[in-house]
């Protein structure tokens, strides 16, 4: 499948992780959560390799108000309202196949075994 990078055109750390990749050679897709998003199967992949729906949410997001609504629901609930409110999610998410992570991590994604271009 190769690398994912979903995230946004003016989130800084999105486009960090852009570079890195394409300093390395390394072909990536990118998808635009403002336009498509991540769906729920990618989404649940996702929470399960990084700890949890709650690791997924960005505390610094500037939609305070369903933050804190979302702090209160059940946790099916939560789903439902963090695929319904992407922007809420920290970015970038990168994928590899299984593999994934949260935010800028160069570190990590230098330990990947990616095949270049």
């Amino acid at each position: 499948m190769g690398i994912q990078i979903f995230g946004t055109k003016k989130c800084n750390d999105t486009k960090k992780a852009e570079r890195f990749f394409k300093e390395r050679g390394i072909k990536y897709q990118f998808v635009d959560m403002k336009e498509k998003g991540m769906s729920k199967g990618e989404f649940t992949s996702v929470a399960q390799v990084n700890g949890g729906i709650e690791k997924m949410i960005n505390q610094d997001a500037k939609d305070k108000d369903t933050l804190a609504l979302i702090k209160y629901i059940a946790d099916d609930d939560k789903l439902e309202k963090l695929l319904e409110n992407q922007h809420l999610i920290k970015t970038p998410v990168v994928r590899n196949g299984k593999q994934s992570t949260l935010g800028y991590q160069p570190d990590v994604w230098k330990n990947w075994d990616i095949p270049k271009k």
